[in-house]
């Protein structure tokens, strides 16, 4: 028996020694997307390494892409094994593997977007151009080096008032030397997804609904929040961050600074206003001594979250033009984890989280966009969602015993 449980423990810890390993993959991977324009290091040797690693993703392309491909399909793999094992409650470390995988890839290159060079530079146009990135923007100041290396430098300031808070300090403290005040955006980002999953964790553990384990896992291990948050590098997770700090806070009856977070929260972009109503109606009840069903509330949160992925891609596109991104459900994802009880919620987040992230197969494979890239997306998604809902359909133990039924008559 005991030769058993270590020998248990000892393939879980290869697991993670494997996952890691994969980790790693894809950290040394997110540099082969590196800008040609942009040179991280004039260090020698690591010059070289780069041009090593762009010469991947620049001129060998088909290479390139089936790394991806592998890279992205071992993920999954991993994620199912981990899913599984924190379901029948064989993984109670998860947090190590968590952290771990956090620090890691938070000094990855930003591969897939360039968007954290926009959040650079718009609280640069404040700390080194003194000006109001709501009136100037990137291509006001066509001498700045990074504008060789940037994308959509037409368009002005987007984000609300608190993502200029919390980014201007850091380009103080960066001193506007681009790698330093690089990791230091990546850094605030990275914090922001392990303090969502935390404060997810202690939800579940305050609501009492799931297994925590498993809610968090399929939050915090999913490969797309992985990519889109610690990778990428979007402020999505940050306004994430305070929407689940704000209600963790509501649950636990601290309304001022629960409605305070909360607003912090619509101050970067603006979506998490939809949850408003919830976030009163939750208070109301509390104050009135009534007995809330979480299981309702979490789901009608997770529904709320949908609709603000289904706006922003209405609106938040170039020239707000519709345009669906991977990084908006990271609006959805978190909440996905207070509903994990749910077996369709599960199939659908794998599914649609995959679907998204194979959306930029096409840009590794050409280097350029397709020019029906936003019907690719909406055509990955509906297949994505579809697939989720065969599935189910598939696993339901009604289905199973209809079909025994009707057979054994």
């Amino acid at each position: 028996m005991i030769s058993n449980i270590k020998y248990k423990i000892l393939n879980i810890k290869l697991l993670g020694i494997g996952y890691l390993t994969l980790v790693i993959g894809l950290f040394l991977y997110s540099f082969t997307q590196v800008d040609l324009n942009l040179t991280l290091s004039q260090w020698p040797p690591l010059v070289v390494l780069q041009n090593y690693f762009q010469n991947i993703g620049y001129y060998q392309r088909p290479l390139s892409t089936y790394l991806y491909f592998i890279i992205i399909l071992f993920l999954y793999l991993f994620y199912f094994i981990f899913l599984y094992l924190a379901r029948i409650g064989k993984i109670r470390r998860i947090w190590i593997l968590i952290i771990a995988t956090t620090i890691i890839l938070t000094f990855s290159y930003n591969a897939f977007s360039y968007d954290l060079f926009n959040y650079i530079f718009d609280a640069k146009i404040v700390t080194f151009y003194q000006q109001n990135p709501y009136l100037q923007k990137a291509l006001d100041y066509a001498g700045d080096p990074m504008l060789s290396f940037m994308r959509w430098t037409h368009r002005a300031y987007p984000y609300g008032p608190t993502w200029l808070g919390l980014t201007i300090p850091l380009s103080f403290v960066g001193f506007n030397v681009f790698l330093p005040t690089l990791y230091l955006f990546k850094a605030l980002i990275a914090a922001s997804f392990l303090g969502t999953a935390y404060f997810l964790k202690k939800i579940i553990d305050y609501s009492k609904i799931q297994n925590a384990w498993y809610g968090i896992s399929l939050f915090a291990l999913n490969p797309l929040v992985l990519i889109e948050s610690v990778v990428s590098a979007h402020n999505d997770i940050v306004m994430m961050f305070f929407t689940v700090l704000a209600l963790y806070l509501l649950l636990t009856k601290r309304y001022i600074f629960s409605f305070t977070f909360l607003a912090v929260s619509i101050g970067i972009k603006f979506a998490t206003i939809l949850l408003l109503p919830v976030f009163i109606y939750i208070a109301i009840m509390q104050l009135k001594n009534k007995t809330i069903d979480f299981k309702r509330i979490f789901m009608i949160i997770f529904i709320l979250m949908c609709l603000g992925v289904a706006i922003a891609s209405l609106v938040s596109g170039a020239n707000k033009n519709p345009e669906l991104q991977p990084w908006y459900f990271l609006m959805v994802l978190p909440f996905a984890a207070l509903i994990a009880q749910k077996r369709i919620v599960v199939l659908l987040t794998i599914c649609v989280s995959f679907g998204m992230l194979f959306s930029y197969i096409p840009f590794l494979l050409t280097g350029e966009w397709p020019k029906d890239i936003v019907e690719l997306k909406v055509k990955l998604l509906t297949l994505s969602i579809a697939l989720g809902v065969i599935l189910y359909i598939l696993s339901s133990k009604r289905l199973l015993s209809f079909i025994k039924h009707l057979f054994s008559t």
